[in-house]
């Protein structure tokens, strides 16, 4: 008898230690998990926040998913969040957006993204470590993409989207008024990692800069005075192409290595100057073009009609403008700033902010501050 209580202790004893032993390596684990989703890892670019079954309107999950990839830094939020909507307002495609982001934006992004009007949005934030452009970028005030970091998360789309073979990329000054679905099957000819739209397609006016010569050529943006642009044999008179809205092919783009390419350009730039200073100082746009060399497909023009932002002034006719598949207001007058054109048309897709902490400027409240 006194051998089975024995026996019974033993039991019981090893149950209890093999609960202790499972409870400490769950907290192992739940600690290492946490860890992980802090961490902004070695390459810089991490998930955060993830949303895989939010409830979806229509959209046959069966489909093959359409990753878009947007930045949305916190003095623009509004408009990275007006992009989102209009997409997924205007599709039944199984579309999941990668949203780009600085650790100081997740969570007023998060907070914005939980509203009612956008819970049917799938998303995954993705932190962007600046450390990741040391070298690569001076900051010099008089180019005011050397001092916004997000605009060179467009070079890191294999890392963003790992696990994907094509993907869409597009700035978060766009209103889109067509099926996402039909711009990700934009064709891409074998050995092109990416379609553009190219500066002197139909659609969108050759625009002259003030004092700064013609912004659709390759000599607009390449100093071409400087020997190792000179070395690349570019025509300078070869059309340049818009990044704010392409189509990737991100097995072609690893295969190529493109983004070494691209930081290979960067490098370059910071140590010798190689770009023109010209047009609104780009330093995104020239590694683009080096590295795409009549090496690109191209979008569909109604794909990126641009320029809105170019000029208070309305440049195209209304039937145009609702014609267009997507609305690009590159330039320096953003829809949701004091002047720009075709405001109506973008506010259709704005949500406010829930936080209060964005909020559009306009012409009427400053009349009305001042009454």
């Amino acid at each position: 008898m006194s051998f089975r209580k024995v026996n019974l202790t033993i039991l019981v004893l090893a149950v209890v230690l093999f609960l202790l032993v499972l409870h400490h390596n769950f907290l192992g684990l739940s600690s290492l998990l946490r860890n992980e989703v802090s961490d902004s890892g070695i390459v810089g670019l991490q998930p955060i926040d993830f949303v895989p079954k939010a409830p979806q309107h229509a959209v046959d999950q069966r489909q093959e998913e359409i990753p878009v990839v947007i930045a949305a830094s916190e003095d623009r939020l509004g408009g990275a969040i007006a992009a989102i909507n209009s997409i997924q307002h205007n599709t039944h495609s199984n579309v999941i957006f990668y949203i780009v982001a600085l650790n100081n934006t997740a969570d007023h992004l998060r907070s914005w993204l939980n509203s009612d009007s956008l819970k049917s949005i799938r998303y995954k934030i993705v932190h962007f470590d600046t450390k990741l452009l040391e070298g690569k970028v001076k900051e010099d005030p008089d180019q005011v993409e050397s001092m916004k970091p997000l605009t060179f998360a467009r070079f890191y789309l294999p890392i963003l989207v790992p696990s994907a073979k094509k993907a869409i990329y597009m700035d978060d000054d766009v209103i889109v008024q067509g099926d996402i679905l039909a711009l990700f099957n934009t064709p891409l000819k074998p050995g092109h990692a990416a379609a553009f739209s190219e500066d002197c397609d139909s659609a969108s006016t050759k625009v002259v800069i003030r004092g700064a010569g013609n912004q659709y050529n390759y000599i607009g943006y390449l100093d071409y005075k400087k020997e190792r642009i000179r070395k690349l044999s570019m025509k300078a008179s070869t059309c340049s192409f818009n990044p704010g809205v392409f189509v990737a092919n991100l097995t072609e783009w690893k295969r190529q290595n493109i983004t070494n390419q691209l930081e290979k350009w960067m490098k370059l730039n910071v140590e010798e100057g190689l770009y023109s200073r010209s047009l609104a100082g780009s330093i995104t746009t020239p590694p683009l073009l080096i590295v795409f060399y009549q090496q690109h497909s191209t979008i569909d023009p109604m794909w990126n009609v641009r320029h809105l932002g170019s000029s208070a002034g309305k440049r195209y006719s209304p039937q145009f403008i609702k014609a267009a598949k997507l609305l690009h207001w590159n330039g320096h007058f953003k829809p949701w700033g004091r002047t720009a054109s075709y405001m109506d048309i973008w506010e259709k897709w704005y949500i406010p902010d829930p936080t209060g902490k964005f909020s559009l400027i306009r012409r009427y409240m400053e009349i009305s501050n001042i009454k």
